[in-house]
């Protein structure tokens, strides 16, 4: 499954931005899709996730500011950020993850979003 990352770009403080994944298709086995984050000098950390039988997740960190949603007809997850802070500044990936939010397969290419103050 090859996953692509898009919607990056410069936003000031308080601003949105939508993040899109366009998919080949669905890992075989895989509990979710998710978005993922990792910011210079930090590890990758856990934003948010649509889980294939129904339901989302979200980090405590962007809880209320961030919603993830799908189209299922065109193999795409969404994540909205809205009220985006500095702190939001990382490059984002998505990937398919197991119940536990493990990637299943291979990361996709992210795209880097740079909030400024």
């Amino acid at each position: 499954v090859q996953l692509q990352a898009s919607g990056g770009g410069l936003v000031q403080a308080g601003g949105s931005l939508r993040l899109s994944c366009a998919a080949s298709g669905r890992t075989f086995g895989s509990y979710a899709r998710a978005w993922f984050r990792q910011a210079p000098g930090k590890e990758r950390e856990f934003v948010a996730a649509v889980i294939w039988s129904g339901g989302t997740h979200y980090a405590e960190s962007v809880k209320g500011r961030f919603t993830i949603s799908r189209d299922n007809a065109k193999n795409t997850v969404y994540l909205q950020m809205n009220s985006l802070r500095p702190e939001d500044t990382a490059v984002y990936y998505c990937a398919d993850t197991y119940s536990g939010y493990e990637v299943a397969g291979v990361w996709g290419q992210g795209t880097l979003v740079t909030v400024s103050s």
